[in-house]
Formats: C-alpha cells, structure tokens, sequence
C-alpha cells in the first residue's frame, strides 16, 4: 500500500461482519471506519469522505439501497452491497440505484479484497490522452470525461463513461456480454449479465432518441452488444 492509505467505509448492522471486515481490510493496508445503521454511515460518509463504501442491505433505518441513493446524489465515489439477498432483481435495484459492484454473503475474504482492488484502480484515473475523440454522432473528452451526442452534453456516471469508452474502442464489433463484463468491470464480473442490462438501460436512456428502439448500442440477442456510432 501506499503512504496514504485508502479509506473504506462499512456500514452494517451485524458486528461479526464488521469485525471480519475491520480487521481483514486494516490487514491489507486499508484505513477502515464502520457504521451500524444507514443513517450514521451517510453521516461518516459525509465528515469522513471515504474512498469506497461497502455497505449492508437489510439494515435498521434506512436500509442500504437508500444509503446507495443518497451518497450517489453526493459523490461518484465506488460502492460495494454485500448481502445475504442474492436474488437477481435485489442486485439489479442495487446497480440501478447507484452500486458498482455485488457480493453475496456468505463471502471468502480474498475474493472481497479483489473486488475492493479493482473498484479503486477504476475510481483512480487513470492518464488521459490529449486528444478528444470525434466518431459519427459522437464526441468525447478523455481528460475532461465529457460526453456530447450530436453537439449536446449527456452525463454519465464514471461507469457510464467507462463502458462508452469500450463501446467506441470496439465500435462496430459484436461484443461478447463477457467480453464486456471483463473489461469494464474485471474478471471476477463475467458472469454477472444482470450488471450489463442494467448499465446498457441507462446508456440508453440518456443516449437514445428511443431507448426502446435503440441505434447506437444494438443487442446481439444471445450473444452481446455491437456499438454503432453513425
């Protein structure tokens, strides 16, 4: 790790978890702070401002798809559910609301320290070619992380951005939902599909003249996505 350690906020109502969690993430380098209730970790969140946040679902108060909402509404920063609630419609309202990524308890350590590992290489960015990129309708800034579709700004999240950018890089191609999951998300996704429908659906309502008959990302049914700028 480095000098200045990242913080991790865990918000969760049972104290064995928690104790896994503190000592387990501390053991890694990371600084850790944990909240039992969504409301005191929107409050830690705000005075601490942590680099990623792992929270419950099922918690006293307001539960963690609304902690989800209401630190998006703040901060682009990643978020982490872990859940007993692995049911595929939990997972996609989590996504929906603002998660990045979904682990179902019970979990392996190991494999939470990976996924934690990957959403803070992604939540660093990383450096940004000088030149904007301009392809049919199109036009982006890497450095700025803008996006304009025919003259006009659309904004997305930083996931957004990031799968947009892979769409362009691979225009034209049909793209496995795999192949997709791995390099937006990493290996440890590419099985979670659920993740890609709900992060295409936003795409394309926010790109899309008609999200339900789309022109720029086309379904390949059964296979993938192929991206077509115009």
């Amino acid at each position: 790790m480095t000098d200045d350690p990242s913080k991790i906020l865990v918000v969760d109502d049972e104290h064995q978890i928690t104790r896994v969690l503190l000592k387990g993430l501390e053991a890694s380098g990371y600084q850790v702070r944990v909240a039992n209730d969504g409301r005191t970790g929107l409050e830690t969140f705000r005075s601490w401002l942590p680099d990623l946040v792992i929270t419950d679902l099922s918690m006293p108060g307001f539960d963690g798809l609304e902690l989800c909402e209401r630190i998006r509404q703040l901060s682009e920063v990643p978020i982490l559910v872990l859940s007993v609630r692995d049911d595929e419609p939990t997972k996609v309202k989590a996504l929906d609301l603002g998660a990045d990524d979904y682990v179902a308890k019970p979990f392996g350590m190991a494999e939470l320290n990976a996924r934690v590992r990957a959403l803070l290489r992604r939540s660093t960015p990383a450096p940004a070619p000088e030149a904007e990129i301009k392809v049919g309708d199109f036009r982006i800034d890497p450095q700025q992380r803008l996006v304009e579709v025919n003259g006009v700004p659309v904004h997305l999240t930083p996931k957004e951005f990031e799968l947009i950018q892979f769409f362009l890089a691979n225009r034209s191609r049909v793209l496995t939902h795999r192949s997709i999951l791995s390099a937006v998300w990493g290996s440890n996704s590419a099985d979670q599909n659920e993740y890609l429908r709900v992060f295409v659906g936003n795409l394309r309502k926010k790109l899309e003249e008609n999200p339900r008959t789309p022109k720029y990302i086309k379904t390949e049914p059964w296979i993938g996505y192929r991206f077509d700028p115009q």
